[in-house]
């Protein structure tokens, strides 16, 4: 059985401004599973939906179509799962922000999001990249509504060097509303987010480093045609302000790690440049409650929690059917 809906308001605390060409969105989600299972919410990096898998009412892939599903680590068929669109700042007229949303405000909507369903308690939070960071900021703040938290390249603040690259990209999309070349810019800044997000040992491994094509002063390398495939792609499918927005939420995170009581598994994915492992293990020091560290094999980076279905299934199984600590 699955279930999508938008709720009809905002969460109370949302942070509004004036300036907006429309109201704020509320927070559209679907759930999967059967009706008095156990729930498990599951949000992924900025690009994710609340389509996590496939479902009786959308035969389309969701976003970890290899991770949730009928018999896969987040099991459809044992639990309810739970995903939830990520709000954005809204837009004002000059294509920017309306708003700032936080992470802690992405936490109050995925609450207002239960309280909708009747769920006073979820059986397990996972989260990976900046659907982890809101794992957190919900286990610091509603300690009471979550029975253990997964967090999956996911600090309790940012790196600088990830702060330092993510303000870069959202001036170059700042530059193209500003010279009304907004597609490209969207473009180039998710080139650069590319590299951050994949690690230099699979660019040496796939890319030749030679030009494709090479004429004069000009040239075309491989790596070069990858990431703006990707960049177009994804300019195709975003806007400035949501970019914008959630981009700078990332930023924006904060949580108190002595707060947090929850059991809590923290997965470190192998040479992660955005959340290396040994901010994590800082993290890890610092958590109130139960917790444990544990190691994701990957040449890919940060996005092995995409590109690593096997490997990481194996660990979100144990730590959602057995114990965080298993």
């Amino acid at each position: 059985m699955s279930l999508t809906k938008s709720i009809d308001h905002p969460p109370p605390n949302m942070r509004v401004r004036s300036a907006v060409d429309a109201p704020p969105r509320s927070p559209s989600f679907e759930i999967v599973g059967p009706h008095n299972a156990p729930v498990v919410v599951a949000l992924g990096g900025i690009s994710a939906t609340a389509h996590i898998t496939t479902t009786d009412t959308n035969s389309a892939p969701g976003w970890w179509n290899d991770i949730a599903g009928a018999g896969r680590a987040i099991d459809t068929k044992k639990y309810r799962v739970l995903g939830v669109e990520f709000l954005d700042g809204g837009r004002r007229r000059d294509g920017r922000p309306a708003r700032t949303v936080t992470t802690h405000d992405q936490a109050a909507a995925v609450a207002s999001v239960l309280d909708s369903l009747s769920v006073d308690r979820v059986h397990a939070f996972v989260g990976a990249s900046y659907g982890g960071m809101v794992g957190l900021a919900f286990a610091e703040a509603y300690p009471e509504r979550v029975d253990r938290l997964v967090a999956i390249s996911a600090p309790h603040e940012p790196h600088p060097m990830s702060t330092a690259l993510r303000a870069l990209q959202r001036q170059v999309v700042q530059l193209g509303l500003d010279t009304g070349r907004t597609a490209d810019a969207l473009a180039i800044a998710r080139g650069i987010a590319m590299t951050t997000y994949r690690s230099a040992r699979e660019f040496a491994e796939r890319f030749d480093p030679r030009p494709v094509v090479s004429d004069g002063a000009d040239a075309t390398f491989a790596v070069e045609s990858y990431l703006k495939y990707h960049g177009e792609r994804f300019a195709e499918q975003w806007s400035a302000e949501r970019f914008i927005a959630l981009s700078l939420s990332g930023d924006l995170h904060r949580v108190n790690p002595s707060a947090i009581e929850t059991p809590t598994l923290i997965v470190a994915a192998e040479g992660d440049s955005i959340v290396p492992r040994e901010q994590l293990a800082t993290l890890l020091l610092l958590l109130g409650g139960v917790r444990r560290l544990v190691h994701l094999p990957s040449t890919r980076g940060h996005d092995a929690f995409l590109t690593e279905p096997a490997a990481l299934g194996r660990i979100l199984h144990n730590a959602i059917s057995k114990s965080i600590l298993s």
